[in-house]
């Protein structure tokens, strides 16, 4: 074996071996490393303001008005273009959030700790659908949920967390991939055993009769006519908004991904991939041994299914750093276990078992962690080869959502991408030297 593929076994092993564990919440300026007042992480590799996607400019619009940094969008978009703020990539934070994948300063952010090589990631709170942050809305219902999120979500999850004493995402990430999900685009499954190892513990908490609190309150009469006009307990408020919204794990599915793929970063003369994540500009990548080198391209917009009165004339390149599911052998690589997505992108069940056989071609293992019972719990693609996508000329499936290009419309679709060939490319030749 050569030096090249035992440094593939030990990056693959390491992905492994990691056991991200749900721990606690806290404040992004306060828990995550080198946070501070004047700096946004957004998704994808780094970008300055004047190439951003509209989504992304959407996103960050919102987040200065959300800290006070401005009072509208124009005021906003100034202080966006004066240098007097910064921007960086989640993933220089060992961060990541979906779509725009904005975090502020103020903003509380799921921590996630991996038990098994030390060392922590996070992820903002999944804000539902809609008009949303990540999909560069910023008008007063985006604010306001925003707010909630904040000053009462993340309160009552926190208490709940710390009851429970911390939960396995390893474990429910397996669990659902036996229950349809693919833990990437479909999450219904995910949400449902998360919300299930927590929901005890949220009545439990001092919110579960706090119905005087001052926070904007949030609009159930969605979920049920019952919540129409009440005024529910902060703990009924927050179980209801899960369950309204089956996106409510990705966020925490994300960082226990970003652990996991971070354990096999830094192993020398490994070329497994460790980092993919697009800005809704360029799309970009980094290997375990060219460590924090970006290598990037225009991104691809997303081939799917689109909402009435959508059509790919109105969407964005492909934008987020969701496509770190698919970095550890979820999400796309995992299609074949979750046959009922492809009602959401486009396509039929036979696409789905053909989208994971064909990531066998390029990778290095079977996920023993992962693995899909209609394929006789073979285990799922996971360690994307750098040499292999080159040499055999197939690039990675990646499930989907399409952002509209102008921010604040919303998601139009959802569908299936592949990066541009030439990332891989440029990483090999890297590499070789």
């Amino acid at each position: 074996m050569s030096k090249i593929d035992q440094a593939n076994q030990e990056a693959v092993k390491r992905m492994m071996l990691s056991r991200p564990v749900w721990v606690d919440i806290g404040r992004a300026r306060d828990v995550i490393p080198g946070m501070k007042d004047n700096l946004f992480l957004h998704a994808g590799p780094p970008i300055t303001w004047d190439r951003m996607s509209g989504p992304l400019k959407g996103a960050i619009i919102g987040g200065l008005i959300y800290e006070g940094k401005a009072k509208d969008a124009a005021e906003a978009e100034k202080v966006a273009a004066s240098g007097t703020f910064e921007f960086a990539p989640c993933h220089h934070y060992n961060a990541v959030g979906p779509m725009a994948g904005v975090i502020t300063p103020s903003q509380m952010v799921f921590i996630i700790e991996d038990k098994e090589w030390g060392g922590y990631t996070y992820s903002n709170m999944n804000e539902g659908y809609g008009k949303v942050l990540r999909y560069g809305a910023y008008d007063d219902e985006v604010l306001n949920r925003l707010h909630w999120l904040d000053e009462v979500y993340a309160p009552v999850i926190r208490e709940a967390v710390h009851l429970v004493k911390g939960i396995d995402m390893k474990s429910i990430i397996a669990q659902a991939l036996h229950m349809g999900d693919d833990a990437h685009n479909r999450n219904r499954a995910t949400t449902s055993l998360l919300i299930r190892a927590i929901a005890p513990f949220i009545v439990e908490t001092e919110w579960g009769k706090k119905t005087d609190y001052a926070a904007p309150r949030l609009d159930l009469s969605n979920v049920s006519e019952y919540f129409k006009g009440k005024k529910a307990s902060a703990a009924a408020e927050v179980l209801a908004f899960m369950h309204s919204n089956d996106l409510t794990s990705l966020n925490a599915i994300m960082a226990a991904c970003k652990s996991m793929a971070l354990a096999g970063h830094g192993v020398e003369h490994s070329t497994v991939v460790t980092t993919m994540a697009r800005n809704g500009t360029d799309f970009g990548i980094r290997v375990s041994s060219t460590g924090d080198k970006w290598f990037t391209a225009p991104a691809n917009v997303p081939a799917g299914l689109y909402f009435s009165g959508f059509s790919a004339a109105d969407a964005n390149p492909d934008i987020g750093d969701s496509v770190i599911t698919e970095t550890v052998g979820i999400g796309g690589f995992a299609m074949a276990a979750a046959p009922a997505i492809v009602n959401f992108i486009g396509g039929s069940p036979a696409d789905a078992f053909d989208a994971t056989n064909e990531m066998y071609e390029i990778t290095v293992a079977e996920n023993n962690n992962f693995n899909i019972p209609a394929m006789d719990f073979k285990g799922t693609p996971t360690g994307i080869d750098v040499r292999k996508v080159v040499e055999k000329g197939i690039v990675p499936r990646i499930n989907t959502g399409i952002a509209h290009k102008e921010p604040g419309i919303g998601q139009v679709g959802a569908g299936i991408v592949k990066p541009p060939m030439e990332i891989f490319i440029a990483a090999l030749q890297e590499l070789a030297k």
